[in-house]
């Protein structure tokens, strides 16, 4: 049957999604697509029971003093550096890892390593001493008798869709710091491991600081529905999705049809774009320390000028090379058509084993891809995969940039400021530098541990940065003082 949607548009019920819908079942619309969307009673309801919890819990954040919340990141980075506790999480991980494997995923992000453990702690004490706008005075105005004042306040519920990396449990809590609580979907992938880390971690962490049940709330249900009926949720004050772009774009427009902000990031890859004027070692040091592993800020595109074009792509092609020889692998490189002649031919002849998701794969090292597929991201495991396309100019990179790219992170090298001043004022995107990429990160960038970074394909944001932190989630609430 038909189904009239969003004012000016018609869908169709398939013959699938009609033998699957039961009484009690609900449809969503993806408004850009137009895909329906069906989700099951059931998911509906622990959808709906995760994000009641957290909203029940704020309501009684406000008689939380700052002290035990700051027990209370303290209590879980305690938590997760107990070894007896880490060892269970990491047996549980183990087993989603492989499932992982056997499904042919990317586990990079998923296994339970030292190094993720390590930065969890390290966050998590991070928020222990920080500062937070929660009743602070952001703002005065004096009048004759009495004053106006703009004060910060704790947002409300803040739900967050991300993929299999167990580590964004412990980064999303962040948003406690400043009064809020928070809601958690976590894909397929890791589901096992985020309830390990709830039980054995988390939800300890939370009696043991005194602190409201429910004020971080896991959706346990490994169903995109679950997801879905989330951020359809009108009660949440912030929508935050990290995940896949397809995925993502879906979700944010179900949040914002129910009037809810969004921070999304769906698809990374980061360009750097090398001029006339671009000095070879640094060059080659940006592309060689922009690719260490696969993540959204990971060189994707390199765009190089014509006119230096012989010079730089050896360079190039010497640093992707050391990449892979520190991952101990083969790199693979895309090429777009028509600029094939700048790069050896032997590369195109040359079949090399490359590391992907299910293992080693025999490929060509270089492959011509046509212009229009700038805009893919290559999520590669151990062969560091990036796309060189020629260009005449930087002007003529940037127009590619903002036309093709998710518009996530840019970056120039080049000797000439008037060269940067003007790739700053026309690239359109939220983070723009002269070095490597890899520097987008809020750990790294603002000593803050990073709940997500928000690009610019679906637009600016209205009054916040494109990182996301615990201290940017806040409102602003007026009080009247006489004197």
């Amino acid at each position: 049957m038909p189904v009239f949607v969003g004012g000016d548009q018609w869908v169709r019920v398939d013959e699938i999604l009609a033998a699957n819908f039961e009484k009690g079942d609900s449809l969503a619309v993806a408004p850009k697509t137009g895909q329906l969307l069906h989700i099951p009673a059931a998911e509906q309801i622990i959808a709906t029971e995760a994000v009641t919890k957290a909203l029940d819990a704020f309501g009684k954040m406000g008689a939380v003093s700052d002290e035990q919340i700051a027990n209370f990141f303290e209590n879980f980075a305690d938590a997760l550096a107990d070894e007896a506790i880490w060892s269970q999480i990491q047996e549980i991980n183990a087993t989603d890892v492989t499932h992982a494997k056997e499904r042919g995923r990317s586990t990079t992000r998923l296994e339970a390593s030292g190094k993720l453990r390590d930065g969890m702690i390290e966050g998590l004490r991070g928020w222990i001493k920080a500062s937070s706008r929660r009743g602070q005075i952001l703002e005065t105005v004096q009048h004759d008798g009495f004053r106006v004042e703009l004060v910060g306040a704790a947002l409300g519920v803040v739900a967050f869709v991300f993929e299999g990396r167990p580590n964004v449990l412990a980064d999303a809590c962040g948003v406690l710091r400043g009064g809020n609580t928070v809601v958690f979907r976590i894909g397929s992938d890791a589901l096992n491991t985020a309830k390990a880390i709830m039980n054995l971690a988390l939800n300890p962490a939370l009696e043991k600081a005194g602190m409201p049940k429910g004020a971080a709330s896991l959706v346990e249900s490994a169903a995109h529905a679950a997801g879905w009926a989330m951020f359809s949720d009108d009660r949440l004050s912030l929508a935050v999705a990290r995940g896949s772009g397809h995925a993502v774009d879906t979700l944010g427009s179900l949040a914002r049809r129910a009037g809810v902000s969004t921070s999304l990031h769906g698809t990374g890859g980061a360009w750097i774009v090398a001029s006339e004027k671009a000095d070879i070692e640094k060059f080659s040091d940006s592309v060689f320390n922009s690719l260490d592993r696969k993540v959204c800020n990971t060189l994707n595109i390199c765009c190089i000028q014509r006119s230096r074009a012989e010079e730089l792509v050896s360079a190039f092609i010497g640093s992707m090379g050391k990449a892979g020889e520190r991952r101990n692998n083969n790199f693979k490189l895309h090429v777009v058509e028509g600029d094939e002649s700048y790069v050896p031919d032997t590369l195109f002849e040359t079949i090399v084993p490359i590391g992907r998701a299910e293992g080693l794969v025999d490929e060509p090292q270089a492959q011509l891809i046509s212009r229009d597929k700038l805009g893919d991201e290559w999520e590669w495991e151990d062969s560091p995969e990036v796309t060189l396309v020629i260009v005449d100019s930087v002007d003529e990179a940037v127009s590619l940039f903002n036309e093709y790219s998710p518009q996530l992170v840019g970056s120039l090298i080049s000797e000439d400021e008037s060269e940067h001043e003007r790739f700053y004022a026309t690239l359109n995107a939220p983070f723009i530098g002269n070095d490597i990429t890899r520097w987008v990160d809020g750990q790294f960038a603002l000593n803050k541990p990073e709940l997500g970074l928000s690009n610019w394909e679906n637009g600016r944001l209205f009054g916040r940065g494109s990182i996301l932190s615990g201290d940017s989630v806040f409102t602003v609430r007026t009080r009247y003082v006489r004197e």
